[in-house]
């Protein structure tokens, strides 16, 4: 008898008939992986393979085998998401695997009625689906409850860790299950789950902590790359499509490109977009909220001119109501007709959408691993993943500086599906040792758990739970003075620590169990159906775009925070913002090799070959290959540092802390793509010199960086937090001094 036999024969009735009713014609190493640690060890266990591998059943045939076989008597199952959209798709996924079973299933999110989260309350038994948020306020609100509630927990399953790992909601989740285990007496087996886990040792040694548990990380053959990928680019103010440029498309149909039926009306690169995506079920992806607004709104616009219907194109993001974001799952997940849904990351992970077609990315992915979960999106089915890339970018000027005649999205794009090809590489976890942010909310969260505790006995428990163990008590005394000080805290004739005034305004709020910066939202009404929500309101008469449409304001009622609205033709032009977050130091060295290297990408399209042709030869005759620093005219200089986003920040401030001594003034940078600065009677070998120099004697010391002045506020809470520690948080956990190093004695070896 085969593994695969006997993990088979181990399932239970209802698990087979299950497997046999979706003509399953064998199990996949990672189900036979994922049984053998569940019914063979007692360790935790961290599942990473691809998209669509079948990582949830994996998890739960075993997990569900174990409870049918000894019922818990409380929740025996835990499962954590950060997304109320995956947990509503697993809920239906788990629904039916439980059909023919007595154990119940709860989702419970905001969006979820009260009377089913009741229900589970009066008898806690079986699954509950949660988000962070969610289980934070049962924490706070029903901490006495824990106990009956999760009183013979088995199992806590984290789905998509890799959103988590290193950031404060992901510590937040560890913070909780180190709250639970101390008030059910022990720690439940984790598990693990996601497609793109670059260090799976990190990883595994962040769902482990504070449990005393081995962690397995069964390792998988690497599957053949089998993508249909194109990447296509088009200049803004180019009115229309050539002739040439059509004919290169129906050529092209059968590997990605679209078939276009007319000449473009609007926009060269939208009008593309839109004939990739035409009478197909597909998603289109942008890096921000307003961005995916936009080009909703704009392909909805195409569709009218063109005759043709404008309500399949949906829309999906955090900002909008629950019933328009479930409408676009379940046109996507049932419908038989083709659907098109512009979406942010809400789409990105692990929800099934059935027989996807196509992915499109507007822009270059932020991350490896953001292009991996969204060209996975589509490919289900055993169906090859098939997805396009658009750029557009304004056409150069003649005096258009050196550093923006390089398109950076293209050429990014293209380094991060080449370190993926060649090596494989995805980024691997980051981490915080500093999260001052989240200390000042659990130390809260913790006070109102537990009531009254001394500042030794909270100090011992917050600063046990693992996210803290590099804070020092020192630092955390200040803290919680500063607290005292503000109303957060106050302490009693005793000498113990309550909850204060403003503290007590703080935990009041809904709002507070979120470690994510949040805003005040006014919610947007159409009569009385719900559209979303918006930050700030325009006046009464004036328009925004909101769920892919336009909205005019007929009424703003401030005390409720509610907007009225009626729709309006057309489609409005909204800015976003440009720093979507970190990007690794080694696609900032792809993308140079990119630009150095003669290597041809068979997924270019005409236009994009030709781009990074011209991209090539303007890297090449500028010199800045070859120098990093490169001159400009004058006394205009430009540094291409190559180096990711932690690391690029320290340079630059590396450079503007020393930039009096080498009277160097108008620093100006994109991204961490270049820093641009004016250099009078200073040689740019005489600057390199004399940073390699300071490099050699005294390294770059991170919290010199930082300026007294300073105030770095990223984090949710960081306005709380006394000024000293934030500067420390920002030296240790947002800037990166050996890369930097390196490559000041690169770029001085460069002038040897």
């Amino acid at each position: 008898m085969t593994q695969a036999d006997r993990v088979f024969e181990r399932f239970p009735d209802f698990i087979r008939e299950y497997i046999y009713s979706h003509n399953w014609e064998s199990l996949r190493g990672v189900q036979i992986a994922a049984a053998h640690s569940i019914f063979e060890t007692d360790n935790n266990l961290l599942l990473t393979s691809s998209t669509a591998s079948g990582k949830t059943e994996a998890a739960f045939f075993p997990i569900l085998s174990e409870l049918y076989e000894d019922k818990p008597q409380s929740v025996g199952v835990l499962y954590i998401a950060p997304l109320k959209s995956l947990i509503n798709d697993q809920f239906e996924r788990l629904s039916e695997l439980l059909d023919m079973t007595d154990t119940p299933l709860t989702h419970w999110h905001g969006d979820v009625a009260q009377s089913h989260k009741k229900k589970l309350l009066s008898n806690p038994r079986g699954i509950l689906q949660i988000t962070p948020e969610s289980l934070e306020a049962m924490l706070v609100n029903r901490s006495n409850d824990i106990p009956r509630i999760f009183g013979d927990l088995r199992y806590i399953v984290i789905d998509e860790i890799h959103t988590l790992t290193g950031t404060d909601r992901g510590n937040q989740i560890i913070c909780q299950l180190s709250r639970i285990a101390r008030l059910i007496g022990y720690h439940p087996r984790r598990i693990g789950l996601s497609a793109t886990v670059g260090d799976p040792a990190l990883a595994a040694k962040w769902l482990s902590a504070d449990t005393g548990r081995e962690t397995d990380t069964p390792a998988f053959p690497e599957e053949k790359i089998r993508w249909r990928l194109g990447l296509e680019h088009f200049y803004i103010d180019n009115p229309e499509l050539s002739d040439k440029s059509l004919a290169a498309n129906k050529e092209q149909t059968s590997s990605g490109a679209p078939e276009q039926k007319k000449k473009a009306m609007l926009d060269a690169g939208y009008e593309y977009v839109y004939d990739c995506v035409r009478d197909k079920k597909s998603l289109v992806f942008s890096n921000s909220r307003e961005e995916t607004e936009y080009i909703c709104a704009t392909l909805r616009q195409i569709a009218r001119k063109r005759g043709e219907d404008d309500a399949k194109i949906l829309i999906h993001h955090g900002n909008l109501s629950a019933s328009l974001r479930e409408e676009a799952e379940m046109k996507m997940r049932d419908s038989e007709e083709f659907a098109v849904t512009c979406a942010t990351v809400t789409m990105e992970l692990g929800i099934d959408i059935g027989q996807l077609e196509r992915v499109v990315q507007i822009q270059a992915p932020n991350t490896v691993s953001n292009f991996l979960q969204r060209i996975g999106r589509s490919g289900r089915r055993g169906q090859v993943p098939e997805m396009m890339m658009v750029f557009r970018e304004e056409e150069a000027l003649p005096n258009t500086p050196l550093p923006q005649l390089i398109p950076w999205e293209l050429i990014r794009a293209i380094a991060i599906i080449q370190l993926y090809i060649e090596e494989r590489f995805i980024e691997p976890p980051s981490s915080k040792k500093l999260p001052y942010s989240l200390l000042f909310h659990q130390t809260l969260s913790t006070l109102a758990q537990s009531g009254e505790l001394s500042a030794k006995k909270l100090a011992q428990r917050v600063l046990s739970l693992p996210p803290f163990s590099d804070v020092t008590p020192e630092a955390y005394k200040e803290l919680l003075i500063s607290m005292l000080n503000n109303g957060f805290l106050e302490m009693t004739e005793e000498k113990g620590l309550i909850i204060g005034l403003v503290g007590e305004r703080l935990l009041g709020s809904f709002k507070f169990y979120a470690v994510f910066k949040d805003s005040e939202d006014f919610t947007v009404r159409q009569g009385s159906e719900e559209i979303g929500t918006i930050t700030t309101p325009p006046p009464v008469g004036d328009r925004f775009a909101l769920a892919g449409r336009v909205w005019e304001v007929e009424e703003i009622d401030t005390q409720r925070k509610l907007l009225y609205v009626h729709k309006v033709d057309g489609k409005m032009e909204i800015s976003w913002p440009g720093d979507f977050g970190e990007i690794h130091t080694k696609i900032l060295r792809r993308m140079k090799q990119v630009l150095a290297e003669d290597t041809q990408y068979p997924y270019l399209k005409e236009n994009a070959q030709k781009r990074l042709d011209l991209a090539r030869r303007t890297a090449r005759n500028s010199g800045m290959l070859e120098h990093s620093l490169v001159n400009l005219g004058g006394y205009t200089f430009c540094l291409f540092p190559w180096l990711g986003t932690r690391s690029f920040r320290t340079l630059r401030k590396y450079i503007q802390k020393n930039a009096h001594e080498y009277n160097i003034s108008g620093i100006e940078f994109e991204g961490c793509y270049y820093i641009k600065f004016k250099m009078e009677k200073t040689s740019d070998i005489e600057l390199i010199t004399h940073l390699c120099h300071g490099v050699e004697l005294y390294g770059i010391d991170r919290d010199s960086l930082v300026e007294k002045s300073e105030i770095p506020l990223f984090e949710k809470y960081d306005t709380y937090i006394p000024h000293a520690l934030l500067r420390q948080a920002y030296a240790q956990d947002k800037l990166r001094s050996d890369e930097a190093e390196d490559a000041i004695r690169g770029i001085f070896e460069e002038y040897k």
